[in-house]
Parts: C-alpha cells; sequence; structure tokens
C-alpha cells in the first residue's frame, strides 16, 4: 500500500507538470526517484515480449515490463492530469506570473539536484551542460516552422513530441508548437476526428500515434544506454537542458505572437490553460510586464516555495530509484 500511494504521488506530480506549458513530467520523475525506471519500464515493450508470453504467458509478461509500477503510475497520472486541469489552469489563468515563479524555482533546485548527483566534473561534463543548455535556450527562442500535413512529417512530428515526454526540461507541447504543428494536431485534427470519427482525420491520428509509440521506444533506449555507459556525460547534458528550459518560464512574459489559423484568426483554446495558445513571448522585468498584477511577493514567496519542493520530493523518492 505504501508503495501504490508512493508511486501514485509521483504519477500525479508528473501529470499535473505535463498540463503546464513548458514543464516536463520528465523533470518530476527524475527528482522523485523513478526517471531510470521509468526509462527501463518503457524499453521492455518491444518483440522480446514474444518468447516470454510464449514461455510464462501474460504473468511473466506483467513482470518483465513492470505492470505494477506502470499501472499506478499512470493511474497517478491521469489524476494529475485532472487536477492540473481544472486546478492550475485556473492559476495560469487568474496569477499567471505566481505560477511560473514556482516552477522557475523547482526548475532551478532540479538542476542542481540532478547536478549533484554527477560524481566527476571533467572538460567533457562541462561542455555538455553548456551544450545542453544552449540547446534548450535555442529550443524556447526559435521561430515557430510552417508545419506540413504530410504523413511523413506528422509521423516525424510524433516521435520527436514524444520523446520530450521523457526528457527532463523539454515540453511536448511545445515541441509541436515550433515544428508548427500543433494547430494541425490537436485544433485541426484530433478535436474533429474524436466528433466525427472521419476517416482522413482517423488516419492522421493513426499516423501521428504510430510515430509516438516508435520515438518512445527508441528514445527510451537511447537513454537507457547513455545512463548506463556514460552516466555522468548523460546528467551533466540533462543539467543543461534544466538550465535552457528556464527561459521559457520566467515569471514576466509578455505575448508577442499567438496561434493562428488558416485566415488568420487567433485561435481560442477551450482548455483553459490560457484563453490564447501564445507562439512567442519575451522576458520582460516587473515593471514592463503587460499582463496584470506583476504580484512581485507571490512571485518571490512561490519561487522559494518551488524551490524548497524539490527536496521534499526527493525524501518522497529516497535516496535510490524504487
Amino acid at each position: 500500500m505504501k508503495d501504490t500511494v508512493s508511486t501514485m504521488i509521483k504519477g500525479m506530480a508528473m501529470g499535473t507538470a505535463e498540463v503546464i506549458p513548458g514543464v516536463s513530467g520528465g523533470t518530476i520523475a527524475f527528482i522523485t526517484g523513478i526517471y531510470e525506471k521509468l526509462l527501463n519500464t518503457i524499453k521492455s515493450f518491444g518483440p522480446g515480449l514474444i518468447p516470454i508470453f510464449k514461455e510464462s504467458g501474460f504473468k511473466g509478461v506483467w513482470s518483465e515490463v513492470n505492470g505494477a509500477f506502470l499501472i499506478r503510475l499512470v493511474g497517478g497520472m491521469v489524476l494529475g492530469v485532472v487536477f492540473g486541469v481544472f486546478a492550475i489552469s485556473y492559476l495560469l489563468e487568474t496569477y499567471p506570473p505566481a505560477v511560473w515563479a514556482f516552477f522557475f524555482g523547482l526548475i532551478i533546485a532540479s538542476a542542481i539536484y540532478i547536478g549533484r548527483q554527477i560524481t566527476r566534473w571533467g572538460p567533457g561534463e562541462i561542455a555538455l551542460m553548456i551544450l545542453g543548455a544552449v540547446v534548450a535556450y535555442g529550443i524556447t527562442v526559435v521561430a515557430p516552422a510552417k508545419g506540413s500535413e504530410s504523413l511523413i512529417f506528422v509521423f516525424l512530428s510524433g516521435s520527436i513530441a514524444i520523446s520530450a515526454f521523457i526528457l527532463p526540461g523539454i515540453s511536448g507541447s511545445f515541441i509541436l508548437l515550433i515544428m508548427g504543428m500543433y494547430s494541425f494536431i490537436i485544433t485541426d485534427t484530433l478535436k474533429p476526428a474524436l466528433r466525427t470519427l472521419a476517416p482522413d482525420k482517423l488516419l492522421i491520428m493513426v499516423v501521428f500515434a504510430l510515430g509516438c509509440l516508435t520515438g518512445l521506444m527508441t528514445f527510451s533506449r537511447l537513454l537507457s544506454w547513455t545512463f548506463k555507459h556514460y552516466r555522468n556525460l548523460t546528467m551533466a547534458t540533462l543539467t543543461g537542458f534544466m538550465l535552457g528550459s528556464l527561459n521559457k518560464i520566467w515569471p514576466w512574459r509578455n505575448a508577442i505572437e499567438w496561434l493562428r489559423d488558416k485566415s488568420g484568426a487567433i485561435i481560442l483554446k477551450d482548455d483553459r490553460i490560457t484563453p490564447k495558445k501564445i507562439l512567442m513571448e519575451e522576458n520582460v522585468l516587473p515593471a514592463n510586464y503587460s499582463g496584470g498584477d506583476a504580484l512581485v511577493l507571490a512571485v518571490v514567496v512561490l519561487m522559494i516555495v518551488g524551490f524548497l519542493s524539490v527536496f521534499l520530493l526527493e525524501r518522497l523518492g529516497g535516496k535510490k530509484e524504487d
């Protein structure tokens, strides 16, 4: 029961983080001590399960994929997503600088936490940390691409976006935005597919899902291999990714470009995360913030709370992974 509750709480934290634009559930997985366990669980899915099923049946497969852990984690994530949509989205609408401040402090502490796991800082680790920071920062400021309705590009966008799910510091929805595919996948395809079951829309979603599955299987294996053979270098790169992603969650940001439809009109969202889907923003000081009350005191307090919460999550995760 203790393991079940603990894993579900970690899953809830991951699910809530995935609702926040620019925040990755992979970050939460790392600081709660289940990151590598999650990678190995995802990696276990593949053709190798066929001989296990023939030899040991469903019980053997369940054990191989760590089914109990996965069910608990996914259950928690579902609850976290529901909580995030109704609670966090309301807070983002009403007090955006305060919410971003909490996550800004959380990401800073997370980068410190990951950096502390590195047993030796050499030239390679330092170089990869800097490279990771530059790449992540570049992703946050790159101008969105036009995108493509080609099924090949749909498959590719799914493969890349889902990889961000298990990469600390990078948001999958944000990857879709900069690839120019968010509107096409979410607005133009997913919603009509669910409402009308139109064959052409369903085909696009199937191709996108296959891309997600391929990316998840491939990237989890790559990350698992780098952790096994180049742990310090991998940790250093992830630390850089976390630091570089801070640009995306600075508390005071003014929108300069929004997601638009084919006619040029701004697309309104109905998921309550934000009134409009923002494509590009600029970081400003509180005095230049145009989004309402700058909430300076609340920002400072919640940034500290976010920072300290990492150590609470670390205690929840324990010194080692489950």
